[in-house]
């Protein structure tokens, strides 16, 4: 297969699954159904977390435009506007990254697998700050080492103020990203050599940029260190094995990753394709895991469990990918063998199917969240007033998948028709602890706005 029909099919993919997942909304699972309310009640920005405010001014700016705007009343319209401006950003920065690779077949092949098991298996909970930053780090390596001059200057300018306040992660990308800035990845030549002033002073700024955001990212840790939901956080670091969609493909690329480091030559063969099949083929299969072992299943808030170890395949993939197209000492068998077209262009078709793969288990949770909107409103709308969380019935395996009590009060002020329609209250969860906003698991007012 060409490696130009990976890279088109893995584009396709990923816009197709971002407009998909804004038209159903996605952007309100967990923490995004109480994120949008208090946009709408305080017609403002929900940056409450200010060393991320870069990700999340960029991903809800549709939205409070749209409500400056007096644009519409309608809060499924809102929703999709919400979810599509946090799908939308990732989508766009994977497809830079893809876009500046698509010459090299191994540079493309380790782009999309950053797609198959960094982006799709984390990316239910999108309203995550990760899923823009672990992109725009994607992007701004690949636009790093295809430097061309001053408009690739000022891209990664661009990037690197974006991730000066996106995440912690920039604790470990920053310092990796100002160097691959300074340094760049064209074989066979000093790139400072060829470059103007302009660029090179852009390309310098830029290294500062990602400098600063490791600063930022340490100001967080310091400050929040002893914070129980930070704790609570780091103690789940490991846990990652919870997110099935994760693990198969990480295991998989593990092993892959391993053959590879002890038999270089390995790549020639079928064994590559082989592999890479049967990790596409489990899959395809995960979602009906449960049938052959009950306690075996796709668990959409694992995807926020999994972000930490997703970082760090990125972190190894992004090495990899600067060491490719960057070495330049003696000749190593490995770098040898992954710099030969027929070679990348196996690993690229391979990664597709990766991809295209990890889609099947997102489509299908997607499918699952639908019915869950449809259960809540009905519950909502066939009731008046107030009604009690612990009172209200007990959802089904597998719709309670998307369920927090905290969360309740914002899905059904957001999913009634009229204001006779009844609103969950928390009774359960109680969730108002720092560092969110205390006006989380509140009842938002939503004044003159309903779900048709």
């Amino acid at each position: 297969m060409p490696h130009n029909v990976a890279f088109r099919g893995t584009v396709l993919l990923l816009w197709g699954l971002a407009i998909v997942n804004s038209l159903t909304c996605r952007g309100l699972f967990w923490d995004g159904g109480s994120f949008f309310v208090d946009i709408i009640d305080d017609r403002d920005f929900h940056d409450f977390f200010t060393s991320r405010a870069h990700v999340t001014w960029l991903t809800e700016l549709p939205l409070v435009l749209a409500l400056k705007a007096g644009v519409t009343d309608n809060t499924r319209v809102l929703a999709m506007v919400l979810s599509a401006g946090l799908f939308a950003l990732p989508a766009a920065l994977y497809h830079l990254a893809l876009a500046r690779l698509r010459h090299d077949p191994t540079a493309l092949a380790l782009a999309i697998a950053a797609v198959a098991v960094v982006y799709l298996p984390t990316s239910f909970f999108i309203i995550g700050e990760y899923n823009a930053t672990y992109a725009a780090v994607t992007a701004a390596m690949a636009v790093a080492l295809t430097f061309e001059g001053r408009r690739d200057g000022l891209i990664l300018c661009l990037l690197a103020l974006f991730c000066l306040r996106s995440y912690e992660s920039m604790i470990y990308f920053g310092p990796l990203l100002a160097a691959a800035s300074l340094r760049g990845g064209q074989r066979g030549r000093r790139d400072d050599d060829n470059d103007d002033v302009v660029a090179r002073m852009l390309r310098r700024i830029s290294a500062v940029a990602f400098l600063s955001s490791v600063i930022v990212a340490l100001s967080t840790f310091i400050r929040y260190w002893s914070e129980p939901y930070f704790t609570a956080v780091r103690a789940a670091t490991f846990d990652f094995w919870q997110n099935l969609q994760f693990m198969v493909p990480f295991a998989g690329l593990a092993c892959f990753a391993a053959i590879t480091l002890v038999r270089p030559r390995w790549l020639l063969g079928k064994g590559p394709a082989i592999l890479i099949g049967v990790i596409a083929l489990l899959l395809t299969v995960a979602p009906w895991a449960y049938m052959l072992k009950p306690g075996t299943i796709l668990f959409p808030p694992a995807h926020y469990i999994a972000r930490t170890a997703a970082g760090g395949v990125l972190l190894a993939l992004l090495v990899v990918l600067w060491v490719h197209r960057a070495w330049r000492g003696r000749p190593i068998a490995l770098i040898d063998m992954l710099r030969r077209p027929e070679v990348g262009r196996k690993l690229a078709a391979a990664m597709l199917a990766l991809t295209m793969a990890s889609a099947v288990p997102d489509i299908v949770l997607t499918r699952i969240w639908i019915d869950y909107l449809g259960h809540v409103r009905g519950l909502v709308a066939g009731n008046t007033g107030y009604l009690k969380a612990s009172t209200v019935p007990t959802l089904e395996w597998p719709q309670r998948m998307f369920s927090q009590a905290w969360t309740l009060p914002a899905f059904s002020v957001i999913l009634r028709s009229s204001p006779s329609d009844a609103v969950v209250v928390d009774d359960v969860e109680g969730f108002i602890n720092q560092p969110f906003d205390p006006a989380c698991g509140t009842v938002p007012r939503l004044t003159g706005l309903s779900w048709r």
